[in-house]
C-alpha cells in the first residue's frame, strides 16, 4: 500500500525574505528540540525571516562505527509532533529510497546528504513525494554536475521544488573550503540557494575517527553568503553544543545564533535592496 502524504508541497524560499533552517545536528529529544525552537522560532518571526526546523532522525553518515546514529525512525513521531505543536516546518535527512515516503509524512522538506547527492534511486524517491527537496552539493563535487542532479530530479513527474545548498569543498586532507563561486552555479539552474554555514567549517575526520571544526569561522562565512546573495541560511543549533552527541565543534548555542541571524539578516536585506538576487537572467562563462 502506497503511504498516504498527509501534507501539501510548499515552496517555503520566498524570494522576497529570507529562509533560516536551523536545528541540532541529531534529533537527540523532545527537550533538545524544544530549546532550539523556543529561541529561533521568535526569533526569526522578529526578523521578518522564514524558519524552518531541522533535526536528523538518523546519522547515518557517521565518521566512526561507534558513533550515535539517533532515534531511527521512531523519531520522524517526534517531528511530527513538533511540527504541530510549534506549527512550524520541519526538514530531516534521508539516506536511503525506502525512507522518503516515510519522512515526506511527517516533514515539508527531505534533505539528500552531500555524499548520497549523486545518488540516482534516492534522488528519484524523494522526488516522487513531490516535496521540497533540499540537496547539498557533496564536497568532492564539481558545480556543473548539479545540472545532470536537477535533471534527474525533474525526470520525476511528481518533482515539487528543488533547492540546492553548498556545504564547502574538499581541499586536502581533513579540510573545507567555501567557492562562493558555487552559490552562482546554483542560482543559474533557476534553484533556491542555500548556504550552511556550520558544515563549511567541519575539518572531516580530523579528531582522530571524528571530525572537528572551527565554530569561530561561522559568522564570516555566513556574512559573506549573505552579502553575495543566498535564499537561505542552514545552521545547526544546539542548547549545549559541548555536550551535543554529533558535530559538537561545528554547532552553535541559541545565544551566538541570535547575535549571527541578526548581522545576516541586515546584510541580506541590504543585499535584496541592491538587486544581488537579480542575478538569475545572468549568463554563465563558456570559458
Amino acid at each position: 500500500m502506497t503511504t498516504q502524504i498527509k501534507r501539501t508541497s510548499v515552496n517555503l524560499f520566498e524570494r522576497s525574505r529570507l529562509t533560516v533552517i536551523a536545528g541540532p545536528c541529531m534529533l537527540e529529544s523532545r527537550d533538545v528540540a524544544v530549546a532550539v525552537l523556543k529561541v529561533m522560532q521568535p526569533l526569526c518571526q522578529k526578523l521578518g525571516v522564514t524558519y524552518v526546523f531541522k533535526a536528523s532522525f538518523d546519522k547515518a553518515n557517521r565518521t566512526s562505527a561507534r558513533s550515535t546514529r539517533g532515534p531511527g525512525l521512531d523519531g520522524l513521531g517526534l517531528l511530527s509532533a513538533l511540527r504541530d505543536e510549534f506549527d512550524v516546518p520541519m526538514l530531516t535527512d534521508i539516506h536511503s529510497p525506502h525512507q522518503a515516503k516515510l519522512a515526506a509524512d511527517a516533514v515539508d522538506i527531505l534533505q539528500i546528504p552531500a555524499f548520497l547527492c549523486e545518488d540516482v534511486a534516492l534522488l528519484q524517491a524523494a522526488a516522487a513525494t513531490g516535496r521540497t527537496v533540499q540537496i547539498k552539493k557533496g564536497q568532492y563535487l564539481a558545480p556543473e554536475r548539479l545540472r545532470v542532479i536537477l535533471s534527474i530530479m525533474k525526470s520525476v513527474p511528481e518533482c515539487g521544488p528543488v533547492v540546492f545548498c553548498e556545504r564547502g569543498t574538499s581541499l586536502g586532507y581533513h579540510n573545507l573550503v567555501v567557492d562562493y563561486r558555487n552559490l552562482d552555479a546554483m542560482r543559474w539552474l533557476g534553484t533556491p540557494v542555500v548556504f550552511d554555514a556550520t558544515h563549511a567549517v567541519q575539518l572531516p575526520g580530523a579528531a582522530k575517527g571524528a571530525s572537528s571544526g572551527k565554530r569561530e569561522h561561522i559568522p564570516t562565512l555566513a556574512r559573506a553568503a549573505a552579502a553575495a546573495g543566498i535564499d537561505g541560511l542552514f545552521m545547526e543549533v544546539h542548547p549545549n553544543p559541548s555536550q551535543a552527541l554529533s558535530d559538537r565543534d561545528t554547532q552553535l548555542s541559541p545565544s551566538e545564533a541570535v547575535a549571527l541571524l541578526q548581522h545576516v539578516v541586515a546584510l541580506d536585506k541590504e543585499s535584496r535592496r541592491l538587486g544581488f538576487l537579480n542575478m538569475d537572467a545572468a549568463t554563465p562563462s563558456s570559458t
